[in-house]
């Protein structure tokens, strides 16, 4: 029986550990045309961190207190990086959550300075600063509307879901864009 949970762990372990790589190479993928152009923006939970939520005695600036990335969530978000640079996917910016999980997966991105942003911190264990850490991401992305270069923010599930409906799976991320009446809207999903 434990050889048998330890199998399949194994096999989850590695199927997490792809990369955008399989869905890029999908022929009905859009989803890497549509990075392309003006106002777009990459919402990136960050790469795999076993567990849900944090340890109790958890520090922001103390990493040594928080969930962090596994070897596979490391190699997870090396590979994004690796293929939005061989995909020439033109980045802006790169922003990210206080989280070391976060602003882990963000350098590993290799993609260009991290500048950690609170608004993308995560409110899973506290949901009264939802609506505001909300607005405030929503506000950043109606201000990307108009400008090139896509700007990637490494965040958390819950942020996302807030922000698309969507429950995205670690290292995952949506594609979205705001229109003129300052909505958020999804173009399209990458998967690990």
């Amino acid at each position: 029986m434990l050889q048998s949970i330890v199998a399949i762990a194994s096999v989850m372990m590695m199927s997490a550990a792809t990369s955008f790589q399989s869905v890029a190479q999908s022929p009905a993928n859009d989803e890497w045309t549509a990075l392309k152009g003006s106002g777009k923006v990459l919402l990136m939970r960050h790469a795999l961190a076993p567990g849900t939520g944090d340890p109790s005695g958890f520090k922001l600036g103390d990493c040594s207190t928080q969930r962090n990335l596994s070897e596979t969530g490391r190699e997870q978000a090396r590979q994004a990086g690796n293929e939005l640079r061989r995909r020439q996917i033109p980045v802006k910016q790169v922003l990210s959550s206080q989280w070391c999980r976060c602003l882990e997966t963000a350098k590993l991105l290799n993609l260009g300075e991290v500048k950690p942003l609170p608004a993308l911190n995560s409110f899973f264990r506290d949901r009264s600063t939802e609506d505001i850490q909300t607005t405030q991401t929503r506000r950043l992305i109606t201000e990307h509307r108009q400008q090139n270069g896509v700007v990637i923010m490494v965040t958390h599930q819950v942020n996302i879901t807030a922000l698309t409906g969507i429950v995205p799976r670690s290292g995952s991320a949506v594609v979205v864009q705001a229109n003129a009446a300052g909505e958020v809207i999804v173009i399209g999903e990458l998967d690990p």
